[in-house]
């Protein structure tokens, strides 16, 4: 029988929830409109004692009052609230409007000079009006609460890490669906230990293991929205020595009737445990150089080139043009950027940028503003192995880009480079240290009608050739996860800052500056891995921990890799326009001599000759110092000037004698 009474209830419900919000909001304001008239009878009868006398008002007198007070609850957003989710601030604030609304009839009834009317009425019938909202509304809330949640989803237990405002929030959602099974809070708070939140007993988080086995608790989401990267990387490693899985919330007040707490919460990324929060763009920067302007990207189908084109898109160029020598790439990316935004003009160019015919025949039929130059192998092993079509590719691509740049007078050419340009051992940072010396040159012979720069990254997250996907990779197969020295450290960047980051450097170039973005402390890859290992809710496999889920891998450095990644050298450092991005001067070469430098270099290059070709990038670059395979690099990193306050974070940081 129960069964049978219980299923209607909960297809009413259903079906409630799944009015549209117009029909609720004039549902609820109906309902109001028709019990809060009796609210004010019952507190006139309550004052004057005499049915009689209460009916001697008009009735336009109780609309007056009905009117107002629905008008206050509009203003208070009553009306707009989820009722399922309502809470204690909603509804105080929905006392605050109703006395507004009450202070309002009185002054009516001031300014109507009615003497007979009286004023104690009113504060009687705020009392009753205001437990009519709270008791209506909780009721109905824990109506739909009761019949919707159906039968929880017993084999998956959660905890809540957090027992704050957004952490009930979340246990109050979940009830509402079969999805979770809250079982318990865990919070840093002595005073909330054994406390009962939402409905849910919280726990100290010192007793976390033990509760985590006693109740059985699956997974944790943690409902911290501010909490910090370092904080967050602490909580993480105290859930993963616990065995469980976790999640984080990462929006509630977007949900809607119909939504679920699938859609509140997302697994951890690694960006939310970089130590430190992203940078964000400066707006006046953003748009200068692409807003309204003919842009060029080369290698757009690379990942840093179509961020690149995604961040373009949305800043109204005037038109856009795709250079990629891979077919699927470039139809990739120009598909997806179609897709988003029809309305754009956008050209895609088949081709490689080592053709000079083919990137002046685009720059000569298509007037160009702005250049970015993207397009290059950065792949340090394959290019190691493969030396003369990387020095190619990257190096005769980029005196291809600056002469047509200049030629064809580009406003702005912008050339993405990387931290291994700096004191490079390997053919790809060298290359990229060539590709630089190129477009310094460029600013030196045609800096009058075009703006050359260069940006220089660190690890880029997510793009391909990063650790990330390959431990995402050997995660999925059950590792190990392989690292090729315990002591490798890198710097990371989201994408998405790399983007902004070329966007912006073009705005700020004064001629020939590379721009360095200030990426907090450098992360050894060995503590990247034991954290997506953790963040997979699994354990490291060690000798101490035989039983343990994955485990690590030291393979040996790869030929030409460093321990140690650096971003600036000996030049001379000065502020930009963003107080998170630096701009420096390098040293540079005579144009003439680096012409003819590169020349023979393309010559050694014909001859395939590793010897004479790492010969002439060393006449170029004096300070490549390539290294064999497993011979670790820069154990003493070269000292920066002495430290100075007034300085960046990290050139701060880099004038130490080891970059940890």
């Amino acid at each position: 029988m129960p069964t049978l009474l219980t299923k209607p209830l909960s297809q009413f419900c259903t079906e409630l929830v799944a009015i549209n919000r117009t029909a609720k909001i004039a549902l609820m304001v109906v309902v109001d409109l028709l019990a809060l008239p009796f609210c004010f009878l019952i507190a006139m009868l309550l004052r004057v004692g005499d049915a009689g006398a209460a009916m001697h008002y008009p009735a336009a007198a109780y609309l007056l009052v009905a009117l107002l007070t629905v008008g206050a609850f509009s203003l208070s957003d009553l009306y707009r609230a989820v009722i399922r989710f309502i809470d204690q601030r909603m509804l105080a604030v929905t006392g605050c409007t109703l006395a507004m609304a009450t202070l309002a009839v009185y002054l009516v009834m001031m300014g109507i000079n009615d003497d007979k009317f009286p004023r104690s009425a009113l504060v009687i019938y705020w009392f009753i009006a205001f437990s009519y909202v709270v008791t209506s509304r909780m009721t109905v809330r824990n109506f739909l609460r009761k019949h919707m949640s159906g039968t929880p989803a017993a084999d998956h237990a959660v905890a809540i890490y957090g027992a704050a405002e957004p952490g009930a929030q979340l246990a109050m959602t979940m009830r509402t669906s079969n999805q979770y099974r809250p079982v318990c809070f865990f919070d840093d708070k002595r005073a909330l230990n054994q406390r009962t939140i939402a409905g849910l007993r919280v726990f100290h988080t010192d007793n976390l293991a033990e509760m985590v086995r006693s109740l059985g608790v699956r997974s944790v989401i943690i409902a911290l929205p501010s909490v910090s990267p370092q904080r967050l990387r602490d909580i993480m490693e105290r859930l993963a020595m616990a065995g469980v899985r976790t999640r984080i919330l990462c929006r509630l007040l977007d949900l809607a009737d119909d939504a679920t707490p699938l859609q509140a919460v997302r697994d951890l990324k690694f960006e939310d445990l970089l130590g430190r929060k992203p940078v964000p763009p400066r707006t006046e920067l953003f748009g200068r150089c692409v807003r309204g302007k003919r842009v060029l990207v080369t290698g757009a189908g690379g990942s840093i080139g179509s961020e690149l084109c995604r961040q373009i898109v949305t800043l109204a160029p005037a038109h856009l043009h795709l250079v990629d020598h891979s077919e699927f790439a470039l139809y990739t990316i120009r598909q997806e950027l179609l897709g988003r935004h029809p309305e754009m003009r956008i050209s895609a160019h088949l081709g490689s940028v080592c053709s000079a015919r083919l990137v002046e025949r685009i720059l000569q039929e298509n007037p160009i503003d702005t250049i970015y130059h993207a397009a290059a192998y950065k792949h340090v092993p394959l290019v190691e192995s493969n030396i003369v079509a990387g020095l190619r590719n990257n190096v005769l691509g980029s005196q291809v880009i600056a002469a047509a740049a200049a030629r064809f007078k580009v406003r702005t050419c912008v050339l993405i480079s990387s931290d291994k340009a700096v004191r490079p051992t390997n053919i790809m940072g060298a290359s990229k240290r060539i590709a630089e010396l190129i477009f310094q040159a460029a600013a030196t012979t045609h800096g009058a009608d075009t703006t050359f720069c260069m940006v220089r990254f660190g690890n880029v997250l997510g793009s391909s050739g990063s650790v990330i996907p390959l431990f995402q990779r050997q995660l999925a197969h059950g590792g190990p996860l392989t690292i090729t020295h315990p002591d490798v450290s890198r710097y990371f960047m989201l994408i998405a800052e790399a983007a902004q980051l070329v966007i912006q450097a073009g705005a700020m170039a004064k001629g020939g500056d590379v721009f360095v973005l200030d990426m907090g402390e450098p992360i050894r890859i060995v503590d990247l891995a034991r954290s997506m290992i953790m963040m997979s809710g699994l354990t490291e496999k060690t000798a101490q921990n035989p039983a343990g889920d994955i485990g690590l891998k030291f393979v040996g450095l790869f030929p030409g890799e460093k321990l140690y990644e650096e971003l600036l050298t000996d030049g001379k450092v000065f502020p930009s326009d963003h107080p998170r991005i630096m701009r420096m001067k390098e040293h540079a070469l005579d144009p003439g001599v680096l012409d003819t430098y590169i020349t023979c270099l393309m010559l050694a290059c014909n001859t395939h000759d590793r010897g004479m070709i790492e010969s002439m990038v060393k006449a170029i670059v004096a300070e490549y110092t390539p290294r064999p395979n497993g011979a670790p690099g820069n154990h003493s990193p070269a000292v920066v000037s002495a430290p100075d306050k007034s300085r960046p974070a990290l050139l701060r940081r880099l004038s130490s004698d080891r970059i940890e």
